[in-house]
């Protein structure tokens, strides 16, 4: 049986996710590198101090509102998948709603555009491996189980679409917002002809 919170707990947990909620707006709305603690902390109208207390400086910020946006966006992708009971269908679902991140204003201009810049290359493919090739490869390995894709090996086969699909992803959020709808649509419909070369 789990302790009631203290009020003193309360007020930091509520600090904690004002921070996390102000700064993921200011990142998406003026990137990285022009946002400041000082603004953040003044927007979610609490203390320097209190930001200090949390995150030991914008990196460690930013990697914490990366992490939770790489979270809840895989969460979708792993419910469009669940969603179906034929795991083809579920494969086809989780794609497309994966691919459909790369026009989310803030799952593109954080994962996908600042994320790289801020945390630098290595620690990002870090983050992504943690959350959305783990998720690739549990579907590889569902796929591969029931006998409905080749059983090609399953780490080189979800590795292969990880990089496959992130490429696409970034290709979306990378591209100008008159075309960004076009270019989701293309890189489904290859997606789509690459699994389904994959079908027995």
């Amino acid at each position: 049986m789990s302790l009631p919170r203290s009020r003193r707990q309360q007020y930091s947990e509520e600090t904690r996710e004002a921070l996390l909620t102000t700064a993921r707006a200011q990142f998406v709305d003026r990137g990285y590198a022009r946002t400041a603690l000082a603004d953040v902390a003044s927007a979610a109208q609490v203390t320097r101090g209190a930001v200090y207390h949390h995150f030991k400086d914008k990196q460690d910020l930013f990697a914490a509102v990366l992490d939770r946006t790489e979270a809840e966006g895989m969460e979708a992708v792993r419910d469009a998948y669940l969603a179906h009971e034929d795991t083809v269908t579920g494969a086809f679902a989780a794609i497309s709603a994966y691919l459909d991140h790369g026009l989310d204003p803030e799952y593109a201009e954080i994962v996908l555009r600042q994320g790289p810049i801020a945390l630098g290359w290595e620690s990002w493919m870090s983050c992504q491996t943690e959350y959305a090739a783990g998720l690739i490869q549990q579907i590889i390995t569902s796929l591969v189980a029931s006998g409905r894709i080749v059983a090609l090996p399953i780490e080189t086969t979800s590795a292969i679409t990880f990089n496959a699909l992130a490429g696409c992803a970034t290709a979306i959020a990378g591209t100008p917002a008159q075309d960004r709808q076009r270019v989701r649509q293309e890189c489904g419909e290859v997606m789509v002809h690459l699994l389904s070369g994959l079908l027995v």
